[in-house]
């Protein structure tokens, strides 16, 4: 296992750019060699300056690996990705064949909300509700809408919220981090009253916002007219830092 730290810190200033993809692997017991073989690879690998950490989430039901990068700039990334991605994935494909990339989404963080006393330091439960939007102005009231929730909200073992908007004004996804995954169940758990409750009708009510699969699944997706998609859950599982957060945490 390479050398690591834990989540990253996502609100960093320098992060102009987040690449968020799933590896989707063949079976549970793939995803944590699948995690591993991506954060050595960059461990093992002269990573470019504009490359400010990768780190990789385990989904809980062991479907695959996300993988969440924070970049400087977009047309680095690109660069890197024309002329040095390629063989570093086909180094992992021949040691851990069948695992599936249905592609990367860019990000960039808008907004978080980070309560003044966190329950605790690191996370160690997130969740990514993601939700299509049909233009930046969708977007941003989207965003706008949940962070001004949760501030006046007190969410027990809620850690943060960080919202983030698709490059192409099509997308918004929360990475939320949690002390544990009692205090999530319990918090979409709540009654009409809850915070969670207002969230659901606030987003509800806004215009060009509709609840969708944060990850790509195999067979149907889910009839969003009948319910909201399942929303993701994960562990933290290590972060490679290449440059250190400006951001005192």
């Amino acid at each position: 296992m390479p050398p690591v730290t834990d989540v990253p810190d996502f609100r960093r200033p320098d992060a102009a750019i987040v690449l968020i993809s799933p590896w989707l692997v063949p079976d549970a017991g793939s995803q944590r060699p699948a995690a591993d073989a991506v954060l050595a690879g960059w461990e093992r690998q002269r990573r470019p300056d504009a490359m400010l950490a990768l780190s990789a989430f385990l989904s809980t039901d062991g479907s695959h690996v996300l993988n969440y990068a924070q970049w400087t700039d977009d047309a680095a990334h690109r660069e890197w990705a024309r002329t040095r991605r390629q063989a570093g994935v086909d180094r992992i494909d021949q040691a851990l064949p069948g695992i599936r990339r249905p592609g990367l989404i860019r990000y960039r963080h808008y907004r978080s909300h980070v309560p003044e006393e966190p329950a605790a330091p690191r996370p160690a439960f997130l969740t990514t509700p993601a939700f299509a939007t049909t233009g930046p102005d969708a977007q941003r009231a989207l965003a706008d809408t949940v962070v001004g929730i949760l501030d006046r909200a007190r969410v027990p073992g809620l850690l943060g919220a960080h919202l983030h908007l698709a490059r192409g004004g099509d997308r918004v996804l929360t990475i939320a981090e949690w002390a544990d995954a009692d205090a999530w169940r319990e918090f979409t758990a709540t009654g009409t009253t809850g915070a969670a409750d207002r969230l659901r009708a606030a987003i509800g009510a806004l215009p060009g916002v509709t609840p969708v699969l944060a990850v790509p699944v195999d067979g149907p997706a889910a009839d969003t007219r009948q319910a909201p998609p399942a929303v993701p859950l994960y562990r933290p599982h290590g972060t490679v830092v290449n440059v250190p957060s400006p951001r005192p945490r």
